[in-house]
């Protein structure tokens, strides 16, 4: 059997830039993808999946059209399908994305902001 071990921070060396989440595994029909992130990203929301920020350095805020959460190191977040979020780091912030296979990053938007999917590091 072929060793599945993953070292994150190795893995967050070889991103080179911010809001461009890279998949680093899969399982079953999802994927986990790391991201840098800094400043403001834009308002979007996923119609037919939830998504899952994990926090693995920094601190990362999730504003939401009624209040807000603040995610530090360790701390995890399901956004519900549907609900129009947008993230915010002051500081760089290293992320955790877990959501199916093919998911946009900024929902149903095409902006500066919109990644490549299926980028592997």
């Amino acid at each position: 059997m072929k060793d599945l071990k993953i070292n994150i921070a190795k893995k967050f060396n070889k991103i080179p830039d911010l809001w461009k989440p890279r998949v680093i595994a899969e399982m079953n029909n999802y994927q986990f993808k790391l991201a840098k992130v800094k400043d403001e990203f834009i308002w979007h929301s996923h119609d037919d999946t939830d998504e899952v920020f994990l926090v693995i350095e920094g601190l990362l805020v999730i504003y939401f059209r009624t209040h807000e959460v603040e995610l530090r190191k360790g701390e995890m977040y399901v956004v519900p399908k549907g609900v129009e979020h947008k993230p915010y780091a002051k500081e760089e912030c290293q992320i955790m994305l877990i959501e199916p296979k093919g998911v946009v990053n900024t929902g149903s938007k095409r902006n500066q902001f919109t990644a490549e999917n299926d980028v592997w590091i």
